[in-house]
C-alpha cells in the first residue's frame, strides 16, 4: 500500500497568521512499506474566487419556453510559493523508509494581502498542499487551509470615531387628516468597532403620533459584493439582531441596548478586486395598522486594532488614501526548506504586528468564525487529494474574552 497516514501541522494550533509574517510547518507521513519518489513539494497559495449560477427562462423559435443557465466566475491569485523539500522534479528516485517520516517547510507571506473569508459566492483562501512526486504514478497530495488576517488599525481614520446617529421622523395620514410625528433617534458613540467590543446603543422615541410603535429592531448586517467577469452580485446577511418596544400612541420611550460583535472579518478586503465586503446598521421602527415601518442605516467599520485614547508610539504609515497602513512586522529567520526549525511549536497564534505600537493593548483571543467554506477542494485537486478539515473556518482576532479599551468620548 505505501502511504498510510498524511497530515501537516503548522506552527501554532490556530493555523491564523497576519499579513507579512512567517508560516513554519512540517508534513508527517506514515508508510507501511518503503516508497519510491521523485521528492516531496510544497505549495503555498493564496486566492480569491467568485462563483454563481443564473437560470432565465427564454422563449426559443419554436414559441417554447427553456431555461437558460449561465455560470458567473471571477478569479484572481496573490501570490504563490512552490518548492521541493526533498529531491526535485528532474532528480533520481528516492526511497523513503518504512515507518513516521517528517519534514519541515517554510513560507514568508507577502506584506500586503485581504484578510480570509468565506461567502456563499465567494472566498479569499489561503492554502499549504504538500504534494509526494510520485514516477510514472499519480501523485499523492495533502491538503489544509489556513487563516490570514491584514490589520485593519481604526486608530488611523479619524472618521471612525465619528458617532453613529439615525434620525427619522414620520407623520400618518388618517382619513385626510395627518397625525402629530414619531422622531425615533438612534445613537452610538463611535462607528468603528472590533469582534468582541459591545455597541452601546442608545433608542430615543417621541411619540406624538396615534399610531403604536410595536418595535424597534436594530440589525448588523454583513453587505458583500461578489463580482465576475460578466456580472456583479450583492447580498446582505443579518449577523445580529436586537429589540426593544413596544413604544404606544403619545408615549416617550428610552432604551440603552447592548450589541456584542462576533468573531468576523474586517471591513474591506485590501487588495482583493473581486470581492467587496461591507456592514451597516439597520433600524426598523415596526408601527401598528397599514402604515409603512420606518426605516435607515448607516455604514459601520470592523477593525482588528480599536479605537484608542491616546496611541503609544509612532504611528503607522498611511500608504495612500482609503488603504490599510502596512504595519511592521517582527523579524524573523525562517529555517532553510526542508531543515528542522528550531522552537517553532507554539499554541498560539503569532502576535499580532501592531503590538509594538499599542503596548497597553491586551492582546486579542482569535476564535473561530460561524462563516465556513463547504470544501477547500478546489480545480487543481483531484480525487487523490487529502484534505484535512475541508469544512474550513477562519479565525479573527477578538476582544470578547479580554478588557478591551473604553470607546472614546
Amino acid at each position: 500500500m505505501g502511504l498510510k497516514e498524511a497530515n501537516i501541522y503548522l506552527d501554532n494550533q490556530l493555523n491564523t497568521y497576519y499579513a507579512g509574517q512567517t508560516v513554519n510547518g512540517k508534513i508527517e507521513y506514515t508508510f507501511d512499506s518503503p516508497k519510491k519518489v521523485r521528492g516531496i513539494q510544497v505549495n503555498f497559495k493564496g486566492e480569491a474566487h467568485t462563483e454563481w449560477y443564473e437560470s432565465k427562462q427564454q422563449e426559443n423559435e419554436q414559441g417554447k419556453t427553456e431555461s437558460n443557465d449561465t455560470t458567473h466566475t471571477g478569479h484572481e491569485e496573490y501570490f504563490q510559493v512552490s518548492y521541493y523539500i526533498l529531491g526535485s522534479s528532474s532528480g533520481n528516485e528516492i526511497e523513503i523508509p518504512a515507518g513516521k517520516q517528517v519534514y519541515n517547510f517554510t513560507c514568508t507571506l507577502p506584506p500586503v494581502l485581504p484578510s480570509s473569508f468565506e461567502g456563499e459566492f465567494g472566498y479569499v483562501r489561503y492554502t499549504v498542499k504538500v504534494t509526494l512526486d510520485r514516477p510514472w504514478k499519480f501523485n499523492q497530495d495533502t491538503k489544509m487551509a489556513f487563516t490570514v488576517i491584514n490589520a485593519l488599525d481604526l486608530n488611523l481614520n479619524p472618521s471612525y470615531r465619528e458617532p453613529i446617529h439615525i434620525q427619522m421622523e414620520k407623520t400618518f395620514c388618517c382619513f385626510c387628516c395627518a397625525s402629530p410625528p414619531l422622531s425615533v433617534d438612534v445613537l452610538a458613540p463611535v462607528s468603528g468597532y472590533c469582534p468582541g467590543q459591545v455597541i452601546p446603543i442608545t433608542v430615543d422615541i417621541e411619540n406624538k403620533s396615534n399610531v403604536q410603535v410595536h418595535l424597534v429592531k436594530v440589525f448588523l448586517r454583513k453587505v458583500v459584493t461578489y463580482r465576475a467577469s460578466s456580472a456583479t452580485k450583492k447580498t446582505k446577511d443579518i449577523i445580529l439582531t436586537i429589540q426593544e418596544g413596544p413604544a404606544p400612541a403619545g408615549s416617550t420611550k428610552h432604551w440603552n441596548l447592548n450589541m456584542e460583535i462576533p468573531p468576523i472579518p474586517p471591513s474591506n478586503l485590501v487588495n482583493c478586486n473581486i470581492i467587496d465586503l461591507d456592514y451597516d446598521l439597520k433600524v426598523e421602527c415596526v408601527v401598528s395598522g397599514m402604515h409603512i415601518n420606518l426605516k435607515d442605516k448607516k455604514y459601520i467599520t470592523i477593525g482588528t486594532v480599536p479605537l484608542m485614547g491616546i496611541a503609544s508610539g509612532t504611528p503607522a504609515k498611511q500608504d495612500s488614501p482609503g488603504q490599510p497602513a502596512v504595519l511592521p512586522v517582527p523579524p524573523s529567520a525562517p529555517s532553510a526548506p526542508g531543515e528542522p526549525s528550531p522552537g517553532w511549536v507554539n499554541p498560539s497564534a503569532p502576535p499580532p504586528p501592531y503590538q509594538s505600537l499599542y503596548p497597553t493593548l491586551t492582546e486579542p483571543v482569535y476564535k473561530e468564525s460561524q462563516y465556513t467554506a463547504r470544501t477547500i477542494q478546489d480545480r487543481g485537486d483531484d480525487a487523490h487529494t487529502m484534505i484535512r478539515a475541508p469544512q474550513f473556518a477562519p479565525y479573527y482576532p477578538t476582544y470578547a474574552a479580554v478588557q478591551p479599551p473604553p470607546l472614546p468620548q
